[in-house]
């Protein structure tokens, strides 16, 4: 599903135009991403918690040149998703 896509069917069950869909997904997506940014988890109950995972320092291989080197600790947004939701895919 595109954004596009997604946009439309939020229209339709919000009975709104698609401009006002849009503008607020795109509202939600800047929030979590704030939020996300400033260090903080969202929690949406229901459907999951968005949070911020640290990645340790690892050794990784230059597939060019076949060196060793040594990848710096980083962060990565990840998804966890509520028990509402597995239940609800896994039917």
């Amino acid at each position: 599903m595109t954004k596009t896509e997604l946009i439309a069917r939020i229209a339709d069950k919000a009975n709104c135009t698609k401009k006002d869909a849009s503008s607020a997904l795109d509202a939600t997506v800047a929030v979590i991403s704030e939020a996300l940014i400033n260090g903080e988890k969202v929690s949406v109950t229901g459907f999951g918690t968005f949070e911020i995972r640290e990645r340790g320092e690892k050794t990784c291989i230059n597939p060019r040149t076949k060196e060793k080197m040594v990848c710096p600790p980083s962060k990565a947004p990840a998804f966890k998703p509520g028990k509402t939701l597995k239940e609800a895919v896994n039917k």
